[in-house]
């Protein structure tokens, strides 16, 4: 008869309805999930990851990125990581790559190819005169302590001469040591802890790899390029610059000699000390001064055989100013 249904048509009925509210209730009022960006394997460069990408959604974190021959593993969400290298010629090489709490990536690029232009001393304003600095937006909020590695040192310095050496490059920093009479303003300090078998967080290609917790000074390879280079990293701060988490230096004694005591002996070795304070620059939240500033410690590079950068120029201790 029309309008009959037989037990099992109702059960199957019954079924179809509870199925259907199930997928509902799934399904309103939540978005299309988006599948995870697929990463190629091996080194990526800034273009696989561009800025707005998520390291979260492409699981970046640890995978090193590339730009302009500097390189860097990606951080841990609210953490910021730079790459800055000395070098011979004084090219700018080096970048910045911070990741928001949400996950989301930005890059800062050096503001200039310092080697594009002719790199003259003579024809650049003396120290005290130049007031160009550039800063990375970030700082040491209290007392930046470190640790010397305890393999090879520069120069085949003995490890107290070595630990003296680099301590004068940071109080340089600290104490603001120039000849063009500025006072002190720094309020961070320094203070070396102890020898380590720990290493800087840097690879034989001048990348930053790696952040264990303790900031390492040593020595090794790090490639051609870079004469030293610094691995900093930090997280955001609610009342100013980035607040530095650690700061690693590598000095390049596989291509470049080094010296504490430059004389006219000297031909091509690089002063420990100009280079070392150059270094505690870039930890202390300095950034490079660019080309045609060439008489500034915080110059792309600290010329061999040359003690000028010891001591900080105008535009370094106005950068420094700026910060603290």
């Amino acid at each position: 008869m029309a309008g009959r249904r037989g037990p099992g048509s109702f059960g199957r009925a019954i079924t179809a309805f509870a199925l259907t509210a199930s997928l509902s209730a799934v399904c309103v009022g939540e978005a299309p999930r988006t599948p995870p960006c697929a990463l190629a394997r091996g080194e990526l460069t800034v273009a696989d990851l561009p800025a707005g990408s998520s390291v979260r959604d492409c699981l970046a974190v640890g995978r090193v990125v590339t730009h302009d021959g500097a390189g860097l593993a990606v951080p841990e969400p609210g953490t910021t990581v730079s790459v800055d290298a000395l070098t011979a010629d004084g090219s700018a090489h080096g970048f910045t790559l911070a990741v928001a709490a949400d996950g989301t990536v930005s890059y800062a690029y050096e503001a200039e190819h310092a080697a594009a232009r002719p790199r003259r001393r003579a024809d650049a304003p003396a120290p005290c005169a130049d007031v160009a600095y550039s800063t990375a937006g970030r700082k040491e909020y209290g007392t930046y302590e470190w640790f010397l590695g305890d393999g090879p040192l520069p120069a085949h310095l003995s490890r107290g001469e070595a630990r003296r050496a680099i301590a004068a490059g940071l109080a340089a920093i600290t104490a603001v040591r120039n000849d063009c009479g500025y006072e002190d303003t720094v309020d961070a300090r320094v203070r070396y802890l102890s020898t380590t078998a720990k290493e800087a967080g840097i690879d034989h290609e001048a990348r930053c790899v790696r952040r264990d917790g303790l900031s390492v000074w040593d020595a090794g390879d790090i490639g051609p390029e870079a004469v030293a280079t610094t691995c900093s990293w930090s997280r955001p701060a609610s009342h100013g610059p980035d607040e530095l988490l650690e700061a690693d230096v590598r000095f390049n004694t596989h291509d470049y000699a080094f010296t504490d005591d430059p004389s006219g002996a000297c031909t091509d070795a690089y002063d420990l000390r100009s280079v070392a304070t150059h270094e505690a620059g870039h930890v202390f939240g300095l950034g490079h001064s660019g080309a045609g500033h060439e008489n500034l410690t915080m110059y792309a590079s600290s010329f061999a055989c040359s003690t000028a950068a010891r001591t900080l120029g105008k535009g370094d201790v106005l950068g420094l100013r700026s910060l603290y």
